[in-house]
């Protein structure tokens, strides 16, 4: 218990009461009557009560507002834990008196504090696994509705588990889905290669979203039941071009037989022959039954009916020009009157001299390949030789060229070409006489001469000597 030194309503009579006397001597000075001083007295007397009334009316006020504020602190916590499913938080002051109001809201606000923050912890928790499950619920079903509200009354882990757990299964069928319209589309690509179709056009008709980028959006059940149709659409169209390729394939194998088609050349329909019995999950390859491939094959069967006709006109012609090519390529001038001769007589005559006149192009042929066989060596030597002598032909434009040194783009790869040139000029001489040995040889045992392109390779050798030496000596000429 304070002593009365230090008790504040003690201390404020006391001050009241010298200011009191100290009032009552400045009367006595004054002369103030007893009227005035009563009158004054009183006056003071209201205006404290006033006072006192004032600040009475406030802390009453402010009490009310720490018990309202304790209250609904109380009752915020009670209802955040009734909706996370915990038990309610209890805080009281095990002596009231201590302390009083503003100590107890002190005391509830920390725990105010946490429990809302785990709050919102929670509900995050519920709005990212609501977010989820209904975007997959989009996906599935084809919902437009905005995202889901959480239920802020019920934020306990019993029913988050319950929330995950729908998640995981809507996740399941998802991915089940997702794998189901991953394998039609594998299947649509596979039927479109095969078919020569644009895949991304074909699954654009289905689903629009399906072609516009890699990632899957749409695993409806519209979505799904649209692919598994366009895969049997597909699928029927395939057995339809099967069946006509089949037919036609028939035809090809029956005429082919009839003219004794060179095996080389059915090769060139090898993968369609092979699949002349195969079943509808056999045929894979890219572009096999395309309307393209289809008709390049009934392209064939066609100019195989025509060939029937002119089987020998056909056969003479391509043996003519496989002559040719022989000649073209070893550098032989042909008989050019005799090779017509053949072919104007095979025309003419039609079948009547048939075997003598294909006898005679085969002899030629093989004739021809020997001859290209025991040429090739040469041929080799020449051909270096020819390419020697044009990179000598640049060397000299590229020397007579006085800005050749000066900096510019591709000058560096200038000078190397200009580095490689100078050095195979410089083995020209040993090309040459190797060469002409090589072809004296050659022309000895076989008692004929070389040519190359209806020229003989001796005398290109002896006018390359020739006009080298005329040359050089021009270039002694010019230093001196």
């Amino acid at each position: 218990m304070s002593t009365p030194q230090n008790d504040p309503l003690q201390q404020m009579e006391t001050t009241c009461g010298l200011l009191l006397h100290e009032l009552q001597i400045i009367w006595d000075e004054v002369g103030e009557c007893d009227t005035e001083r009563d009158k004054m007295l009183f006056e003071i007397e209201r205006e404290c009560l006033e006072v006192y009334r004032r600040k009475v009316d406030q802390a009453n006020r402010s009490r009310a507002q720490l018990r309202q504020a304790i209250a609904d602190s109380e009752a915020e916590l009670a209802a955040i834990c009734s909706a996370m499913g915990e038990r309610p938080v209890h805080i009281k002051q095990s002596d009231q008196n201590k302390g009083g109001l503003k100590m107890e809201l002190r005391a509830i606000v920390p725990a105010l504090e946490e429990m809302q923050k785990r709050k919102s912890d929670r509900k995050n928790q519920f709005i990212e696994v609501a977010e989820q499950i209904h975007k997959i619920k989009n996906e599935i079903f084809r919902f437009t509705s905005t995202s889901m509200v959480v239920d802020e009354s019920d934020l306990s882990l019993r029913k988050l588990e319950e929330l995950h757990t729908e998640l995981h299964s809507l996740q399941k069928e998802k991915s089940e889905r997702l794998k189901q319209v991953l394998d039609h589309l594998g299947t649509l690509n596979s039927l479109c290669s095969v078919l020569g179709m644009d895949f991304k056009h074909t699954i654009s008709e289905v689903d629009p979203s399906l072609g516009e980028s890699e990632e899957i959006k749409n695993i409806s059940n519209d979505t799904i039941q649209n692919l598994a149709a366009a895969i049997q659409r597909l699928q029927e169209v395939k057995l339809q071009r099967m069946q006509q390729l089949q037919d036609l394939t028939t035809s090809m194998l029956e005429l082919w037989n009839l003219m004794d088609t060179p095996i080389e050349e059915q090769k060139i329909f090898q993968n369609v022959t092979c699949k002349i019995a195969a079943k509808e999950h056999e045929i894979t390859e890219p572009d096999m039954l395309s309307v393209e491939f289809i008709a390049h094959v009934e392209g064939e069967v066609s100019r195989l009916e025509e060939l029937k006709a002119s089987k020998l006109k056909e056969l003479v012609l391509k043996k003519r020009s496989e002559l040719e090519e022989i000649y073209r390529k070893t550098h032989i001038v042909a008989d050019s009157d005799s090779a017509m001769s053949i072919a104007i007589e095979a025309i003419e005559s039609g079948a009547v001299n048939a075997a003598s006149v294909l006898e005679q192009i085969e002899l030629q042929i093989a004739q021809a390949k020997e001859e290209a066989f025991s040429r090739k060596d040469i041929l080799d030597k020449v051909e270096k030789w020819i390419a020697a002598c044009e990179e000598e032909c640049w060397l000299e434009e590229y020397n007579r060229d006085e800005n050749r040194y000066n900096a510019g783009r591709g000058t560096h790869l200038t000078l190397k070409r200009a580095e490689k040139a100078r050095a195979l000029v410089n083995k020209i001489p040993a090309m040459v006489e190797a060469l002409a040995s090589k072809t004296k040889a050659w022309e000895n045992e076989r008692g004929t001469i070389f040519t190359y392109d209806g020229i003989r390779v001796l005398s290109m050798l002896e006018e390359y000597i020739y006009l080298a030496g005329r040359k050089e000596l021009e270039r002694k000429r010019q230093r001196v």
